[in-house]
């Protein structure tokens, strides 16, 4: 019987390993880079290890570290997770060779599944040997690990060298492996997937389907069970083929067969040999905890002959510490307050206070609603988001919200271009008019009423905010009856709440302020100073870091006078395990090149300046 589970991983896979095993009275053992020393994770395990000596992007990678750590704490069992070495054949040998139950599928099974290439061949699927014109578009994949690392859309030839150049270096980033492949592009198909749990016994599940169409750069967004609108003979074709694919090399434990599906016809794509980051809305429809699930089979308990029954619908959607409107670029920052609604799950690696780092992944939360239907579930789930308290880096919560509201949704009728279709409508700036004045009024309240009102009105105040990247001014009084502002009627005003009345319409503000930073219910504004710093402007052209991150390679033969068009690559960034690809904004010539491969950037660092022809 197990009795202590290192958790070979971080963030909020790792808490949510936590919550099972503690509620099994499971002992549990976090591991943890410096970056992560004070990381949820590593505070919310009843012991926690460090992994000295390596950079932080690639510690947990660092199987033997992880192996000498489960032993060192007493640990008899390892979970991996989902990414890092969870699908690394190489490291679940070296857990089972130290005498640990590995939590997860044999290693024989993981090395055939791993390679996408291999698993395809073991199915009778062909990889893509060769492009030519005739198989455009084409999609390079990495043949290790997932997440839409290592994965490049190629639409002309003479862009596939470079692409798979690319995708080759952020796949060895990613996972230790730079392998990839090409296979054709599918226009317009949903991603479809199965989840299975298997045991030692013979028993193989098919715990119904999920639908993860919702994707930006080949990464989940919003995922949802069971996939809405398959036909009933498509539905039992994936799920036989999910379970033919576990059979085939005698998989145990819990596990994803994912598939491309245009009309009826459904392209397999790979076979995940790990827990999936969406499996919460799997357990809320089939009503398990695949986690529990995955220690009881590794124990050698046997599944029952039938899979529970599927009730309702369930909807997921990551939140993420990124801007969609400004190339999906990650953000960092201090995470002052997060708190969504009791009605929905929230799975995250972060509490508030807690940093956002640039060593990896941006996620931040999932959220999940489990309702009687579909629409229920999705207006549960946006109705939480928008009410949710996000205070910190910018993240995709009006994205995901909107995404959730759009007609193509709602309906069904959505595939994987969704957001190369709608990003533009979808990431409009729609802050409310009114935040400026809530803020200065809140922070109005309180300060000193020296020279207060009197009979000859007074000039009003003002203060200047930044809000969805364009400057505001807000003005105000203090009059006779308190704070006054002209066209509203300031019923209520304190530093946290501030109520106006707007064509007789009363609308209510709470406001919260870190530093220069003021939240006003969802809007995020930054409060500029009276007087600006002129040292701080920049050249007409000018490219500043949107992250932070490292320049990893500079455009050929591009140095200071060489001419460049609108939208030419000049250099890119990588951070947070993505490459970042910085395009020239204008028409004209290169001035100013300052920073060269290898170095260290900070947001708002000048990486170049192109004068405009």
């Amino acid at each position: 019987m197990i009795t202590s589970v290192l958790v070979a991983n971080r963030g909020e896979i790792a808490c949510r390993v936590v919550r099972t095993c503690r509620a099994a009275g499971i002992r549990t053992v976090a591991v943890h880079s410096d970056a992560d020393a004070h990381a949820l994770h590593a505070r919310v395990a009843d012991t926690a290890v460090r992994l000295p000596g390596s950079a932080p992007a690639d510690t947990y990678l660092r199987g033997d570290l992880i192996v000498k750590a489960a032993l060192a704490a007493g640990a008899d069992a390892v979970h991996p997770g989902y990414g890092f070495l969870s699908e690394n054949a190489g490291f679940a040998r070296a857990v089972q060779d130290a005498g640990l139950v590995w939590i997860g599928p044999p290693p024989e099974a993981i090395e055939v599944m791993a390679s996408k290439t291999r698993a395809k061949e073991l199915l009778g699927i062909e990889p893509l040997r060769e492009a030519t014109e005739a198989d455009l578009p084409v999609l390079v994949k990495a043949a290790a690990g997932g997440g839409g690392r290592g994965m490049r859309v190629v639409r002309h030839l003479a862009d596939l060298d470079a692409e798979l150049a690319a995708a080759r270096a952020e796949a060895a980033s990613a996972f230790g492996d730079g392998e990839v492949f090409v296979e054709p592009y599918v226009e317009g198909g949903r991603h479809v997937e199965v989840q299975v749990l298997a045991d030692t016994h013979g028993t193989v599940w098919a715990l119904g389907t999920r639908d993860c169409s919702l994707q930006r750069r080949h990464q989940k967004v919003i995922e949802e069970a069971p996939a809405p609108g398959l036909s009933a003979a498509l539905d039992a074709e994936v799920r036989a083929l999910a379970v033919r694919a576990a059979r085939a090399v005698g998989y145990v434990g819990a596990g994803t067969v994912e598939f491309l599906v245009a009309g009826e016809q459904a392209h397999f794509l790979e076979m995940n040999t790990r827990l999936q980051v969406e499996h919460p809305v799997t357990e809320a429809v089939f009503g398990v905890d695949l986690v529990a699930e995955q220690i009881r089979v590794a124990e050698g308990h046997a599944l029952a002959d039938d899979p529970p029954r599927a009730r309702g619908h369930a909807v997921e959607a990551r939140l993420y510490a990124e801007d969609p409107a400004r190339d999906w670029a990650p953000q960092t920052g201090r995470l002052h307050r997060l708190a969504v609604p009791d009605a929905v799950r929230l799975d995250t690696g972060y509490a508030d206070g807690d940093d956002i780092g640039v060593h990896y992944d941006p996620m931040v939360a999932k959220v999940v609603a489990h309702a009687p239907n579909r629409a229920e579930a999705i207006r549960k789930l946006a109705a939480a988001l928008d009410r949710a308290v996000i205070h910190g880096p910018v993240t995709n919560r009006d994205l995901l919200v909107r995404s959730l509201c759009h007609p193509e949704f709602t309906a069904a009728r959505m595939d994987t271009g969704f957001y190369d279709r709608h990003l533009p409508g979808l990431t409009e700036p729609a802050p409310d008019p009114h935040a400026p004045l809530a803020a200065a009024l809140a922070d109005a309240h309180g300060r000193s009423r020296f020279g207060g009102w009197r009979n000859v009105p007074s000039q009003p105040q003002s203060k200047r905010y930044l809000m969805a990247g364009e400057e505001h001014e807000a003005r105000y009084r203090h009059g006779r009856e308190g704070l006054e502002a002209d066209g509203v009627r300031v019923v209520h005003a304190d530093a946290r709440l501030v109520i106006l009345d707007v064509d007789g319409v009363q609308r209510k503000y709470e406001v919260a302020r870190h530093g220069n930073q003021v939240y006003v219910n969802t809007t995020a504004l930054t409060a500029l100073p009276r007087f600006p710093d002129p040292t701080t402007q920049h050249a007409p052209g000018s490219l500043l870091a949107p992250m932070p991150g490292t320049v990893v390679r500079v455009a050929d033969g591009l140095t200071a006078g060489t001419p460049v068009k609108a939208g030419d690559p000049l250099l890119w960034l990588e951070a947070m395990k993505m490459q970042h690809k910085i395009t020239a904004p204008v028409t004209g010539t290169l001035t100013e090149l300052p920073v060269a491969p290898g170095q260290q950037v900070e947001p708002g660092m000048l990486l170049a300046v192109v004068q405009e022809a």
